[in-house]
Protein backbone atom coordinates (compact mmCIF):
# COMPACT_ATOMS: atom_id res chain seq x y z
CA UNK A 1 0.00 0.00 0.00
CA UNK A 2 1.26 3.47 -0.87
CA UNK A 3 1.87 5.56 2.19
CA UNK A 4 3.42 8.88 3.18
CA UNK A 5 5.21 10.48 6.10
CA UNK A 6 4.03 13.67 7.78
CA UNK A 7 6.78 15.76 9.38
CA UNK A 8 5.57 18.39 11.86
CA UNK A 9 8.02 21.13 12.80
CA UNK A 10 7.22 23.66 15.53
CA UNK A 11 9.46 26.40 14.20
CA UNK A 12 12.02 28.04 16.46
CA UNK A 13 11.38 31.82 16.28
CA UNK A 14 14.98 32.49 17.39
CA UNK A 15 16.44 30.61 14.44
CA UNK A 16 18.03 32.80 11.77
CA UNK A 17 17.02 30.27 9.11
CA UNK A 18 13.38 30.28 10.29
CA UNK A 19 13.17 34.08 10.30
CA UNK A 20 14.60 34.15 6.79
CA UNK A 21 12.24 31.49 5.46
CA UNK A 22 9.12 33.13 6.90
CA UNK A 23 9.64 36.16 4.65
CA UNK A 24 11.04 34.34 1.61
CA UNK A 25 8.88 31.74 -0.14
CA UNK A 26 11.80 30.64 -2.32
CA UNK A 27 14.00 30.13 0.73
CA UNK A 28 11.29 28.14 2.51
CA UNK A 29 10.88 25.93 -0.55
CA UNK A 30 14.63 25.24 -0.61
CA UNK A 31 14.65 24.37 3.09
CA UNK A 32 11.70 21.99 2.67
CA UNK A 33 13.45 20.32 -0.25
CA UNK A 34 16.38 19.46 2.02
CA UNK A 35 14.14 16.70 3.36
CA UNK A 36 14.21 14.92 -0.01
CA UNK A 37 16.69 12.02 -0.14
CA UNK A 38 19.88 12.59 -2.12
CA UNK A 39 20.27 11.19 -5.59
CA UNK A 40 16.64 10.99 -6.71
CA UNK A 41 17.30 12.90 -9.93
CA UNK A 42 15.39 15.67 -11.65
CA UNK A 43 11.98 16.89 -10.45
CA UNK A 44 12.94 16.06 -6.88
CA UNK A 45 9.74 17.48 -5.38
CA UNK A 46 7.56 15.25 -7.54
CA UNK A 47 9.83 12.22 -7.09
CA UNK A 48 9.73 12.60 -3.29
CA UNK A 49 6.05 13.59 -3.31
CA UNK A 50 6.74 16.62 -1.14
CA UNK A 51 3.88 18.91 -0.12
CA UNK A 52 3.93 21.42 2.69
CA UNK A 53 1.86 24.00 4.55
CA UNK A 54 2.66 26.69 7.08
CA UNK A 55 0.11 26.91 9.91
CA UNK A 56 0.00 29.77 12.39
CA UNK A 57 -1.14 28.39 15.75
CA UNK A 58 -1.42 29.64 19.32
CA UNK A 59 1.86 27.92 20.15
CA UNK A 60 3.73 29.34 17.16
CA UNK A 61 4.41 28.73 13.49
CA UNK A 62 4.10 25.07 12.48
CA UNK A 63 5.53 23.72 9.23
CA UNK A 64 3.86 20.53 7.96
CA UNK A 65 5.75 18.56 5.32
CA UNK A 66 4.29 15.46 3.66
CA UNK A 67 6.54 13.15 1.64
CA UNK A 68 6.17 9.82 -0.14
CA UNK A 69 9.81 8.96 0.64
CA UNK A 70 11.19 8.95 4.20
CA UNK A 71 12.44 12.48 4.97
CA UNK A 72 16.16 13.10 5.55
CA UNK A 73 15.99 15.23 8.70
CA UNK A 74 19.78 15.55 8.95
CA UNK A 75 19.83 18.32 6.36
CA UNK A 76 17.60 20.74 8.26
CA UNK A 77 19.31 23.56 10.20
CA UNK A 78 20.14 22.29 13.70
CA UNK A 79 18.05 24.95 15.45
CA UNK A 80 15.11 24.93 13.03
CA UNK A 81 12.49 23.62 15.48
CA UNK A 82 10.94 20.70 17.32
CA UNK A 83 10.36 17.84 14.89
CA UNK A 84 7.87 14.97 14.98
CA UNK A 85 7.08 12.47 12.24
CA UNK A 86 4.27 9.98 11.73
CA UNK A 87 3.28 7.42 9.16
CA UNK A 88 0.08 8.35 7.31
CA UNK A 89 -0.57 4.77 6.23
CA UNK A 90 -3.11 4.02 9.01
CA UNK A 91 -5.04 7.18 8.16
CA UNK A 92 -5.18 6.34 4.45
CA UNK A 93 -6.24 2.79 5.21
CA UNK A 94 -9.08 4.08 7.42
CA UNK A 95 -10.70 6.03 4.56
CA UNK A 96 -14.18 4.56 4.04
CA UNK A 97 -17.25 5.80 2.24
CA UNK A 98 -19.50 7.71 4.64
CA UNK A 99 -16.77 8.59 7.16
CA UNK A 100 -17.11 12.18 8.41
CA UNK A 101 -13.88 14.14 8.59
CA UNK A 102 -12.50 17.54 9.45
CA UNK A 103 -10.30 19.01 6.72
CA UNK A 104 -7.80 21.80 6.21
CA UNK A 105 -5.98 22.90 3.09
CA UNK A 106 -4.13 26.01 1.96
CA UNK A 107 -4.79 26.22 -1.76
CA UNK A 108 -4.13 28.39 -4.75
CA UNK A 109 -7.74 29.00 -5.81
CA UNK A 110 -7.40 30.38 -9.33
CA UNK A 111 -8.69 30.25 -12.87
CA UNK A 112 -7.19 30.83 -16.30
CA UNK A 113 -8.55 33.67 -18.43
CA UNK A 114 -8.56 33.05 -22.15
CA UNK A 115 -6.26 35.47 -23.99
CA UNK A 116 -7.85 38.31 -25.92
CA UNK A 117 -7.40 38.63 -29.66
CA UNK A 118 -4.80 41.34 -29.03
CA UNK A 119 -2.90 39.05 -26.65
CA UNK A 120 -3.11 36.21 -29.16
CA UNK A 121 -1.68 38.50 -31.83
CA UNK A 122 1.21 39.42 -29.53
CA UNK A 123 2.07 35.76 -28.99
CA UNK A 124 0.25 34.98 -25.72
CA UNK A 125 -1.45 31.63 -26.20
CA UNK A 126 -2.30 30.40 -22.73
CA UNK A 127 -3.98 33.39 -21.11
CA UNK A 128 -3.49 34.66 -17.58
CA UNK A 129 -4.04 32.83 -14.29
CA UNK A 130 -5.87 35.03 -11.78
CA UNK A 131 -6.54 34.36 -8.09
CA UNK A 132 -10.09 33.80 -6.86
CA UNK A 133 -11.51 35.31 -3.70
CA UNK A 134 -14.76 35.25 -1.72
CA UNK A 135 -17.56 33.12 -3.12
CA UNK A 136 -15.56 32.29 -6.25
CA UNK A 137 -12.79 30.79 -4.11
CA UNK A 138 -15.34 28.77 -2.09
CA UNK A 139 -16.96 27.49 -5.28
CA UNK A 140 -13.51 26.50 -6.58
CA UNK A 141 -12.87 24.46 -3.42
CA UNK A 142 -16.29 22.80 -3.51
CA UNK A 143 -15.59 21.65 -7.05
CA UNK A 144 -12.06 20.45 -6.28
CA UNK A 145 -13.13 18.66 -3.11
CA UNK A 146 -15.91 16.82 -4.95
CA UNK A 147 -13.36 15.63 -7.51
CA UNK A 148 -11.17 14.52 -4.58
CA UNK A 149 -13.86 12.27 -3.11
CA UNK A 150 -15.26 14.62 -0.45
CA UNK A 151 -18.81 15.91 0.04
CA UNK A 152 -18.22 19.20 1.83
CA UNK A 153 -20.77 20.23 4.48
CA UNK A 154 -19.13 23.42 5.72
CA UNK A 155 -16.44 25.79 4.47
CA UNK A 156 -14.57 28.55 6.25
CA UNK A 157 -12.37 30.37 3.73
CA UNK A 158 -9.54 32.47 5.16
CA UNK A 159 -7.29 34.51 2.84
CA UNK A 160 -3.60 34.00 3.64
CA UNK A 161 -0.61 36.22 2.87
CA UNK A 162 0.57 35.59 -0.67
CA UNK A 163 3.76 33.58 -1.05
CA UNK A 164 6.49 36.08 -1.91
CA UNK A 165 10.19 35.97 -2.57
CA UNK A 166 12.73 37.94 -0.56
CA UNK A 167 12.52 41.74 -0.67
CA UNK A 168 8.74 42.00 -1.19
CA UNK A 169 9.01 40.78 -4.75
CA UNK A 170 5.93 39.98 -6.80
CA UNK A 171 3.75 37.30 -5.17
CA UNK A 172 4.40 33.76 -6.38
CA UNK A 173 0.90 32.50 -5.53
CA UNK A 174 -2.20 33.76 -3.73
CA UNK A 175 -3.28 31.37 -0.98
CA UNK A 176 -6.62 30.68 0.72
CA UNK A 177 -7.07 28.32 3.66
CA UNK A 178 -10.21 26.21 3.67
CA UNK A 179 -11.43 24.51 6.86
CA UNK A 180 -14.60 22.57 7.56
CA UNK A 181 -16.45 19.27 7.73
CA UNK A 182 -16.98 16.75 4.96
CA UNK A 183 -18.00 13.15 4.25
CA UNK A 184 -15.84 10.77 2.26
CA UNK A 185 -17.59 9.68 -0.93
CA UNK A 186 -14.71 8.03 -2.82
CA UNK A 187 -11.81 6.65 -0.71
CA UNK A 188 -9.65 5.92 -3.76
CA UNK A 189 -9.98 9.44 -5.17
CA UNK A 190 -9.34 10.90 -1.73
CA UNK A 191 -6.17 8.86 -1.24
CA UNK A 192 -4.91 10.04 -4.63
CA UNK A 193 -5.68 13.67 -3.74
CA UNK A 194 -3.95 13.44 -0.36
CA UNK A 195 -0.79 11.94 -1.85
CA UNK A 196 -0.63 14.15 -4.96
CA UNK A 197 -1.97 17.41 -3.52
CA UNK A 198 -4.70 19.65 -4.92
CA UNK A 199 -4.37 22.62 -7.24
CA UNK A 200 -1.41 24.74 -8.28
CA UNK A 201 1.34 26.36 -6.23
CA UNK A 202 2.63 23.21 -4.54
CA UNK A 203 6.26 24.46 -4.38
CA UNK A 204 4.99 27.46 -2.39
CA UNK A 205 2.94 25.85 0.35
CA UNK A 206 -0.32 25.02 -1.45
CA UNK A 207 -2.14 21.74 -1.97
CA UNK A 208 -1.50 19.75 1.23
CA UNK A 209 -4.85 18.33 2.42
CA UNK A 210 -5.02 17.45 6.13
CA UNK A 211 -7.82 15.20 7.44
CA UNK A 212 -8.95 13.92 10.82
CA UNK A 213 -12.07 12.01 11.93
CA UNK A 214 -14.88 14.35 12.96
CA UNK A 215 -15.71 13.98 16.63
CA UNK A 216 -19.32 13.18 17.28
CA UNK A 217 -21.03 14.63 20.35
Amino acid sequence: MTTATLTRILLNPRSTAVRRDLVDADGLHKTVMRLAPDGIGDSARQQAGILFRLDRTQTGEVLLVQSLLPPDLRHLPADYGQIDTRDLGPMLKAFTTGLQVRYRIAANASKRIRPSEQEMASGRKHGRVIPLTGEEATTWWQRKSADAGLAVHSVVASPLPAARGRGNSAPRHALTRFDGLATITDPHALTTAVLAGIGKGKPYGAGLLSLAPAHRG
